[in-house]
């Protein structure tokens, strides 16, 4: 394999880099190559060579809603952080795939523009927000998102409409076609400033109340089940700080899994099949992950 590093001098890229250095767990082994581009045009050359060269692509945001396997990941993996402006124009808001979600929703706020409340504690990236439709409290990102930007791994750039993007509950097209998102437009209304700061505020005090914000974790782990919530399930089956390695179902929120002790991705996935059969066997109720699984898991 060519060292594409001197492939792509303008790009940065490093090769057999950890990604437990990138993800929110803390875990995960190293990446053949990472690298980082600052641009469309470096994203679009990347997803051309891999196509070229028959080569894998993994792309990452924010790396807070994934488990990154501990054999770490083939061939080539992107991370997009570096793709983070932001842009107000009237009563929308146009976020680039890296931009966090979090600093979208200040950058609504500071607009006066009100809509994007529900994800202003959301650790996300916008690309991770569309590809999986992210929600809390009562919000999702299909109610906001009137287009994405898309690059196919034909390397062709595609403006998707809201109803192109088809969401479903944490589920977008972009799963099925394999796309990278480059940015997403919000359309929002116009609101008062100390009413939006007030929402945000409020929930954002819920989310530190309730929610496990001191340790490694990659977020809410399971979907919810229809009739069901995860977390009272698996606290109903009395697994609250059962643990596996360094990872452990967290004592504060039964739908996080936390990382107390230099845990690894096995430790996580250890963690995730006990829940599972546990919580099957005491309710009958399949709990499926709404983290991502990805690479090699030795």
């Amino acid at each position: 394999m060519a060292n594409l590093i001197n492939e792509f001098p303008d790009i940065e890229i490093k090769q057999d880099e950890p990604l437990m250095n990138y993800t929110y767990t803390k875990t995960g082994g190293p990446a053949d190559w990472l690298a980082f581009p600052e641009t469309v045009d470096q994203v679009k050359e990347l997803v051309d060579y891999v196509r070229e060269h028959g080569m894998g692509l993994t792309v990452l945001g924010n790396a807070s809603n994934l488990i990154v396997g501990d054999g770490g990941i083939d061939d080539l993996t992107i991370i997009l952080t570096r793709l983070n402006k932001i842009e107000v124009h009237d009563n929308k808001v146009t976020a680039q795939a890296g931009a966090s979600y979090i600093a979208t929703t200040e950058a609504a706020r500071d607009s006066e523009l009100t809509g994007l409340e529900f994800a202003a504690g959301i650790p996300g990236s916008i690309g991770g927000a569309v590809f999986m439709n992210a929600g809390a409290y009562g919000g999702e990102t299909k109610n906001v998102v009137s287009e994405a930007t898309v690059m196919l791994p034909d390397g062709t750039v595609k403006h998707l409409t809201n109803e192109e993007l088809d969401f479903g509950y944490r589920h977008s097209s972009i799963q099925d076609n394999n796309g990278v998102v480059l940015d997403a437009t919000f359309a929002l209304e116009t609101g008062k400033y100390d009413d939006i700061k007030a929402k945000m505020d409020d929930l954002n005090e819920r989310r530190e109340a309730k929610q496990p914000l001191d340790l490694p974790s990659c977020g809410s782990v399971f979907k919810r089940p229809e009739g069901y919530y995860a977390g009272k399930l698996i606290h109903d089956a009395g697994l609250q700080g059962y643990t596996s390695g360094g990872a452990q179902v967290s004592t504060k929120h039964a739908g996080f899994i936390v990382n107390i002790d230099h845990g690894t991705a096995a430790d996580y996935v250890n963690v995730i099949h006990h829940v599972q059969k546990t919580v099957k066997e005491k309710f009958g109720v399949d709990l499926e992950t709404e983290v991502r699984i990805i690479g090699r898991q030795d």
